[in-house]
C-alpha cells in the first residue's frame, strides 16, 4: 500500500487515463485492525464498481475485463491489519494502485477519466508529513514520521552506514572519546555525505525535517549545506540504531511543541484578517472563495466532517437521504486552496472558537 504523495506522484496520478478510471474510497477502522467489516465493506464496494462497469456500455469487453482484474488485484494488495482511517483504490486499464490514509473518507466508487484524489491531498495535509534523520559516526538513518508514528524509510541512499575496517564504535563510547572522534576526517566525509543525500531528499519529498544525535554529530552535520537551516535539531544520541518507538519519543516533544506554535500562529493570521476584513468562515463562503482562489491561508480542524448539497447557488446542509449529497466538501476545499497555491493548515478540533471549524484569510 503507497503512503507517500509526493509532487510528482500526484501529478502522474492527476494525469488523464484511457476510461473508465475507477477510484473506491473506504474508511477503515485503524483500532480494530481484526474486525471484518472492512474487509466485508471493501467486498462490496469493489463488486458495486464492477457491477458499475458492466452496466456501461460505453466500456468494451476488453477494457471492462482489465480493469475488473486490476480492481482484483488491487484487493489482494489490501493489508487491513495495518490499515489507517481509510483506503484509496485506484485502477484503470493496464494499472492499480492502494492508497493508505491517515483521514477517513466517504465510502464512493467513481467512474472517471481521471483518479479521484482530493481525499489523498487532503489527508496528506492533515497528517503533516515529517522526515527524522538520525546520524551517529557510522550511520545514518531516515525516518518517515506522520500523526502518531515513524517508521524507517530506505529510499536515497538510506541508511548511510560507514564501514571501515579499523572503526570500532563501541570503542568509542566506552574510551569516552568521542568529542574527538567528530574531529576525523573520515568522520566529516561521511556525515558530509549524509548531508548531501539529505539535501537531495529534501527537494524531491520536501517535508519538515527533524535530525536526531549527539551534540558533536549534529555540529558537524550542520556545517555542511543547508540541511539543518530550517530543520529541528534534537540532542538525543543512539537513535540511527534505535528502534521506530524510542525515535517517536525522542522527537514528539518537539512535534508538540511545533504544533502549539504553528496553531497560535493561525490563530493571530485569522485574528488579524478580520481586523482587515479579509476574514471568511462558513462551508458556503469558503468554498466559493476557494473556486475564486481567494484564499490566502486556510485554516481547518483536524476531524472537521460535513455533508452537503448544492442548490445552484449555494451549498447548504444535506439531509439524510440526499441523493446529491456530498459527504467530502470539505476535502474538496483543501484541494481546491492548494491548487490556487493557498497555505492549508489542520489544527487541533476546538481550536477555531467561534469560526464555525474551518476558516480563512483572503487574499483579496
Amino acid at each position: 500500500m503507497e503512503h507517500d504523495l509526493s509532487p510528482s506522484v500526484l501529478a502522474e496520478l492527476r494525469r488523464p487515463r484511457p476510461y473508465p478510471a475507477v477510484s473506491v474510497l473506504a474508511p477503515t477502522n485503524r483500532r480494530n485492525p481484526l474486525s471484518t467489516e472492512d474487509a466485508v465493506r471493501l467486498r462490496t464496494m469493489v463488486a458495486e464498481a464492477k457491477k458499475r462497469l458492466e452496466s456501461d456500455p460505453s466500456v468494451s469487453r476488453d477494457r471492462r475485463a482489465d480493469v475488473a482484474d486490476q480492481l482484483d488485484r488491487a484487493l489482494a494488495e489490501v493489508d487491513l491489519a495495518h490499515a489507517e482511517d481509510g483506503l484509496a483504490i485506484f485502477a484503470a486499464p493496464g494499472e492499480h494502485q492502494v492508497w493508505s490514509l491517515a483521514r477517513s473518507v466517504p465510502e464512493r466508487v467513481v467512474l472517471s477519466d481521471t483518479f479521484l484524489t482530493r481525499n489523498l491531498v487532503s489527508a496528506q495535509t492533515a497528517e503533516r508529513p515529517f522526515w527524522v534523520l538520525s546520524v551517529a559516526a557510522d550511520r545514518a538513518t531516515l525516518w518517515s514520521g506522520g500523526t502518531d508514528r515513524v517508521v524507517e524509510e530506505r529510499v536515497g541512499g538510506f541508511p548511510l552506514v560507514r564501514e571501515e575496517p579499523n572503526f570500532d564504535p563501541e570503542r568509542v563510547e566506552r574510551a569516552g572519546d568521542q568529542p574527538s572522534n567528530y574531529r576525523d576526517e573520515d568522520t566529516r566525509r561521511f556525515l558530509r555525505d549524509a548531508a548531501t543525500a539529505a539535501t537531495s531528499l529534501l527537494r524531491a519529498h520536501p517535508r519538515p525535517l527533524f535530525v536526531t544525535g549527539e551534540p558533536a554529530a549534529l555540529s558537524l552535520l550542520c556545517e555542511f549545506g543547508g540541511v539543518c537551516k530550517d530543520a529541528v535539531q534534537v540532542p538525543h544520541g543512539g537513535l540511527a540504531r534505535g528502534s521506530h518507538e524510542a525515535v517517536w519519543q525522542a522527537v514528539r516533544p518537539a512535534l508538540e511543541e511545533e504544533a502549539r506554535r504553528r496553531t497560535e500562529d493561525v490563530r493571530r493570521s485569522l485574528e488579524s484578517a478580520r481586523g482587515r476584513k479579509e476574514f471568511a468562515a462558513g462551508v458556503d463562503e469558503l468554498w466559493q472563495s476557494a473556486r475564486e482562489g481567494r484564499i490566502r491561508l486556510l485554516a481547518v480542524e483536524e476531524n472537521y466532517r460535513i455533508t452537503v448539497r448544492d442548490d445552484g447557488e449555494h451549498l447548504i446542509i444535506a439531509e439524510d437521504g440526499d441523493l446529491d449529497a456530498r459527504e467530502d466538501i470539505v476535502d474538496e476545499i483543501v484541494e481546491q486552496c492548494l491548487e490556487t497555491g493557498a497555505e492549508v493548515r489542520f489544527v487541533p478540533d476546538g481550536s477555531l472558537g467561534d469560526a464555525d471549524r474551518m476558516a480563512a484569510v483572503l487574499r483579496f
